[in-house]
Order: structure tokens, then sequence, then C-alpha cells
């Protein structure tokens, strides 16, 4: 995924009300950004950090600017939310994420469970060789623990009831996909974060031993672009 334009960048202030961001760019002016993400960013949000801006396309938005990127050591963190359905979608069209081949169409925040809408929804019917229905939800992962990717960096109650419905789907006769996407290059493998979110990385495991598939896969990051760029090793228990 190519930004429009290349990235701007500036110094973190703060991030407050969830979704705003106080940056000072390069050139002195201090402008607010909005932060696309309603987690906790444990982590990804030091005040002074290096952060990353792209000018606000939609003529209809408040901001001018989105943030997009933090640095964090030697490497790039992706905290905008918006991006990994497009970024797995994308990745899925063009063969990177082999484990979701085969199917004849795609579709986005489809309907299903209890009054929920899947990420993304893959059908062929007239494939025998795939299961007719697959349902993929996406999670973003920004945390980092030691040199391990983990998820959620917050309770998540929607988590967890996304990971119930996926295994509905499963015992209803369909194949169920959870892939965390980690907006990362610096971590080795993934794992839920039980210490922060117990409840939910017992229904992944639930739903693991259930049939729920688990799919775990990085992307490099730049100014100018974020890329799906293969596989990680995962940990469910």
């Amino acid at each position: 995924m190519k930004f429009p334009t290349k990235l701007t960048k500036g110094r973190l202030i703060k991030r407050y009300k969830r979704f705003l961001a106080d940056v000072e760019l390069e050139n002195g002016s201090i402008v607010v950004a909005h932060c696309a993400n309603s987690g906790s960013m444990l982590g990804c949000m030091d005040a002074g950090s290096t952060v990353y801006l792209s000018p606000n396309q939609n003529p209809k938005a408040k901001l001018d600017w989105r943030w997009e990127m933090v640095e964090i050591g030697d490497g790039l963190v992706g905290i905008n939310t918006s991006h990994p359905n497009r970024l797995v979608e994308s990745a899925i069209k063009d063969g990177t994420i082999t484990q979701l081949q085969g199917y004849g169409s795609m579709r986005r925040e489809v309907k299903y469970g209890q009054n929920s809408r899947i990420d993304i929804l893959l059908e062929d019917p007239v494939l025998s060789s795939v299961p007719g229905l697959c349902y993929v939800e996406v999670k973003n992962v920004t945390l980092k623990i030691g040199d391990e990717a983990r998820f959620p960096d917050s309770v998540t109650a929607r988590g967890a009831k996304h990971l119930r419905e996926l295994t509905q789907m499963v015992a209803d006769g369909h194949r169920a996909v959870m892939v965390y996407l980690v907006q990362r290059s610096d971590c080795t493998r993934f794992r839920p974060a039980a210490d922060i979110d117990p409840t939910y990385a017992n229904e992944l495991q639930a739903a693991y031993r259930a049939g729920v598939e688990v799919l775990c896969y990085q992307c490099t990051l730049s100014p100018a672009a974020i890329e799906v760029t293969g596989p990680m090793a995962y940990t469910v228990d």
C-alpha cells in the first residue's frame, strides 16, 4: 500500500481523547492530527517520539492530518487501524497470504453473527477444494513485549465477541480465520497478551481448539508505503 504522498515527519507532544494527537512539525508549527486507533497504544505514544503524518484527503474531515506511524528504536510502527483490512485484502489478491487462496470472490464488511460485520468474506461455492465461505477477521498488532508481538494492548470485549462469532461460523460448517497483522518488523513471533486481557486469551484458545484458524503476518513500513511481507510464527497458548 503506497501513500499518495510521502509522509510528513513530526514530534509527538501528546495523544488525548483517544482520537486526537498534538504534533510539532519540523517547521515548528503545531498541528492536531486524527489518531485512528481506539486501543491503548501501549508503548507507541510516548511524548517526544518521532511520528509520521499524512495529509487528510477527505474534504469533509475536520482535521488536516492523520497520524500514520511512530518511530520506535530503529523501525516504524503502523498505528492507523483503518489500513489493516485493505492490506490483508491486497495480500490475499497478490498471493502473499498463501493460506487464503482459491476463492472466486471477496467482499468487505459483510453482516454476520450477532449484529457484527466480518472484515473479509471469501466465497466460492462451486469449488470443492475449499469450503464455500471463509470468514476472515483482521486485527492490527502494534504492541511488542520482549521480542514478541502481542494482542490486545487493552481489554477488548468486542474482540472476544468476534472470536465467539468465528467459532459459530465453524460450527455452522464454514471456514473461519483470525488474521493478526503486525505493523512492525522487529518481532520474531506472536502470542496473545494474556497478562493484559486473560479473557481474550482464553477465548482465542477456545476458538483455536474449535477449528478457527490463526494466521499472523508481518509488515515492513516506510514513509512511502506499507507492505505485508510474510508469515510470523505464533503461539496461541
